[in-house]
């Protein structure tokens, strides 16, 4: 195992509120010292970040790696290495692969895919229900014996809310996470864009908000029922960010994410028929995306996450809502997250921690720390830095970003994972 220090940094680690100049001493996957190196330390490989910062490494709620099934799309290699060029270190799949991460064989597929591309850190997420049909519940046990850490139905419905509370009651026995996207079916209505103006104008079906709020509120009843932790993921709209902090304040044991390109797009910023626009949820109006953000700075949000989700050409050629919504995103969240800060959305430590601990924390894992002791699991990178989203540039198999061509700011040039450096620019 290498020895890494990683000398005159700016150390931002808000797990530990530690935010100042000094050195990084990683050994044995650990981080063994931070400030002084520690006696009789030689590194092998020694990184100066003068002028960089030197973080946790991020984690993400949600990525698509495309496999199993869909490798015209994208692969494990191809997503991990773009993940690794981002800063990511820990990645968690949702269950909505092909087949269903449903059965052990499934999870030890996709972690055997991991090992050969040598990134550790991949959570498969269990399926909810077998199929994610939304009848009968998943083997949560045996599945989270495979080494699933959480249970989810990624954004397939679940029509009968009997089957739903069973789950929970079951996730709950056994302390597995839900992680649950709130959407009514009925109420979407196979709907592509958010119902107000924009989509009247462009002759959209609509999505309303309240798709959103009646399926969150739904499960905070059943939340306070049955005591199942849930993490809601992909929140998108301003009543919701009110949902979930009443629901803390009454103590219900929960978390939430938004989206990072939530924090940033808006119906207005659809240009008519740019199927890269298409997402679910869709983007929303100019008050959601503000409350979303006071979301995210008061706390009331706890993650910001990726929803990673890249695309073949021909998933996005054709009129709008006959496409498949998502956007390849892994790439452009640092940039994002800067470019929010330099907006005045929230301060720089706030926005690591949202990309880091928070997301950890939430899923119950020993990662988003740089403390001695802890894994080695750490991103640098060059706030300054400028670059343009090309090809020359991309790393992921998907170049389905509405971002193409702009002019970013903030590059990872280093991602150490386990006291690996599985990143250098």
């Amino acid at each position: 195992m290498m020895r890494i220090e990683i000398l005159n940094g700016r150390i931002i680690d808000p797990a530990s509120q530690f935010d100042q100049q000094s050195s990084l001493y990683i050994a044995e996957g650990k981080i063994v010292s931070r400030g002084d190196a520690p006696d009789g330390f030689s590194a092998d490989i020694q990184i100066d970040a003068l002028g960089q910062i030197v973080c946790p490494g991020f984690v993400d709620l949600s990525t698509r790696l495309r496999e199993p099934g869909a490798t015209h799309k994208a692969s494990i290699q191809s997503e991990t290495r773009a993940a690794a060029s981002a800063g990511y270190t820990s990645l968690c799949v949702p269950p909505d692969t092909k087949p269903v991460i449903d059965t052990a064989a499934v999870v030890e597929l996709i972690n055997d895919k991991a090992e050969q591309c040598a990134y550790a850190n991949i959570y498969p997420i269990a399926a909810l229900t077998q199929g994610l049909v939304g009848k009968e519940l998943s083997s949560m046990y045996s599945l989270k014996q495979a080494g699933c850490i959480a249970v989810s139905h990624a954004r397939h419905a679940i029509f009968d809310l009997l089957v739903l509370r069973r789950a929970m009651e079951y996730a709950a026995t056994h302390d597995l996470l839900l992680i649950y996207c709130p959407q009514d079916h009925a109420l979407s209505n196979q709907g592509c864009a958010h119902e107000g103006a924009m989509a009247s104008q462009y002759g959209l079906p609509g999505i309303p908000a309240a798709a959103e709020t009646i399926a969150l509120l739904q499960c905070l009843e059943l939340v306070e029922q049955t005591r199942c932790r849930v993490h809601f993921q992909g929140l998108s709209c301003a009543r919701s960010v009110g949902l979930i902090a009443q629901a803390k304040t009454a103590g219900l044991p929960i978390t939430a994410d938004v989206v990072m390109h939530q924090l940033h797009l808006t119906d207005e910023d659809m240009l008519p028929y740019a199927s890269e626009y298409h997402v679910q949820p869709p983007l929303r109006s100019v008050a959601d995306r503000d409350a979303l953000v006071q979301g995210v700075q008061a706390g009331t949000i706890d993650c910001i996450c990726s929803d990673h989700q890249p695309h073949d050409i021909d998933a996005k050629l054709g009129a709008f809502p006959e496409t498949e919504p998502g956007m390849a995103t892994l790439e452009t969240v640092l940039p994002l997250m800067l470019r929010l800060v330099a907006q005045g959305g929230l301060d720089l430590t706030q926005g690591i921690m949202r990309l880091s601990a928070a997301p950890a924390k939430a899923l119950a894992i020993h990662a988003g720390q740089l403390a001695v002791g802890n894994n080695a699991d750490v991103c640098v990178f060059d706030p300054k830095q400028s670059w343009q989203v090309s090809r020359s540039t991309w790393q992921s198999q998907g170049c389905n970003t509405p971002f193409w061509q702009d002019d970013m700011l903030g590059k990872v040039t280093h991602t150490i994972q386990a006291g690996k450096l599985i990143f250098k620019a």
